[in-house]
């Protein structure tokens, strides 16, 4: 049985229906893809985050667009913008928030499915497609991020924008221009954060479009699972709808309450105070630091005393995941099933929760040193670990099927894991 294709047995029953599906089989798409589409039986809840992702990109671009009805993206007037949408517009402050804290919410859900697919292996063959659409998700969803956070132009947007831009030019023969470029004068000013509120605006519906490629390849190779084995027969299978649907509606909703809480009673919980002071290029904050889900790569960055380096490693702990597919030289995928690297990946994930930690730090001291230690066991992860444990790792017996991880060794389950519903054609009436 393959694991990814679903035949659509969508049956229009009015004319209207029938002659829409006739002309474009939009509906019946949408039915093979969102209800008859066959996925593991055994998935857990660590596969609901695609959904949520997808229910926080639709929640950041509608907060998004009605936001830029109301910003005034002008050095001279975008603090103020943002103070009147918070206090004259009707329902500003919810929009802001939920806006501000979306993204945060945003970041939230796409570690936790970056490190499901680590560990649970789903960027191994045939997923590599798949995965690299991934990585490209994430680093423009990092664009858009850095540049939504210049936007309301207090003091921590401003030194931020002047940071990142300035580091910018230390890459080789482009780096200048891409400033220049950036700038649209000879420092920030008014032409950045003109160019930065046009390209926060473009950006998302970019992300939207790789979305849709993404979710495409994902019905094209079907998903992994927590096993890691490909689906076998009909009984390793359900039917996506209402099996995961359900399961999605339900983490969303719980994801959601989440979300409401820090929009609701800590709003500036992820923010910086900062922040909060109208931008002023002759004051520089004590402490200029990016927002939290930018940290761990913010102290790689700051690990290295060379400015080069420094961004060369900045960049290259990112671009790094892209090969993750050919580092990895384990036949298994599921380090459920392989004992020592699941130790390496623990350790992997506590790294880069410290660089995190670190990242927000003054860098200075023993903070610093900590920082070279864990920026050196980051790459080292990828590039020593990955390959030499799959090659010299024995990996555990893999189970027989994804029905024996669910029912037990040597059990069964009567009848078909897709129910006769789920695959064919409803019964015509008399």
């Amino acid at each position: 049985m393959s694991s990814a294709h679903a035949t659509s047995t969508y049956v229009p029953k009015s004319r209207l229906a029938k002659w829409f599906e006739s002309r474009l089989p939009l509906v019946g798409l949408v039915h093979s893809s969102f209800v008859a589409f066959p996925v593991p039986r055994n998935l857990n809840y660590f596969w609901t985050f695609g959904a949520i992702l997808i229910a926080f990109l639709g929640i950041q671009i509608i907060t998004g667009v009605w936001l830029a009805m109301h910003y005034d993206p002008n050095a001279s007037n975008a603090f103020e913008s943002v103070e009147h949408i918070m206090r004259d517009v009707n329902y500003g402050w919810l929009l802001r928030y939920a806006h501000a804290n979306g993204a945060s919410m945003f970041f939230v859900a796409v570690y936790v499915h970056i490190f499901r697919n680590l560990y649970y292996g789903s960027y191994k063959a045939p997923r590599e497609v798949l995965y690299l659409l991934g990585v490209i998700i994430y680093l423009l969803m990092m664009a858009t991020a850095f540049l939504g956070y210049t936007l309301p132009w207090g003091q921590m947007s401003f030194w931020g924008a002047t940071v990142i831009t300035n580091i910018l030019a230390a890459i080789p023969v482009v780096g200048d221009t891409i400033q220049s470029l950036l700038w649209g004068g000879y420092s920030v000013g008014n032409p950045t954060i003109n160019r930065f509120f046009s390209l926060h605006f473009l950006l998302p519906w970019m992300i939207a479009g790789v979305v849709v490629l993404h979710v495409w390849a994902l019905h094209v190779t079907g998903q992994n699972n927590p096993a890691g084995i490909p689906i076998k027969s009909s009984k390793d299978a359900v039917p996506f709808t209402p099996y995961a649907t359900i399961k999605d509606v339900f983490a969303v909703v719980v994801f959601m309450i989440l979300f409401a809480w820090f929009i609701f009673y800590q709003p500036n919980y992820l923010g910086h105070a900062d922040n909060y002071v109208p931008a002023n290029p002759s004051v520089t904050p004590a402490h200029i630091v990016p927002e939290w889900y930018f940290l761990p790569f913010y102290a790689i960055l700051r690990a290295v005393p060379d400015k080069l380096g420094g961004v060369i490693l900045m960049f290259g702990a990112v671009l790094i995941l892209a090969f993750a597919p050919w580092l990895d030289t384990s036949r298994v995928r599921s380090c459920n099933y392989r004992p020592v690297y699941r130790v390496f990946f623990w350790v992997f994930l506590v790294n880069a929760i410290i660089l995190g930690w670190l990242g927000a730090k003054p860098p200075e001291g023993g903070y610093v040193l900590a920082s070279r230690i864990c920026t050196i066991y980051y790459f080292a992860h990828f590039l020593i670990v990955m390959p030499l444990v799959g090659l010299f790792e024995t990996p555990d017996r893999l189970p027989g099927s994804i029905l024996e991880t669910v029912t037990g060794p040597g059990k069964q389950v009567s009848g078909s894991g897709m129910p006769a519903g789920a695959a064919a054609e409803p019964a015509k009436r008399a």
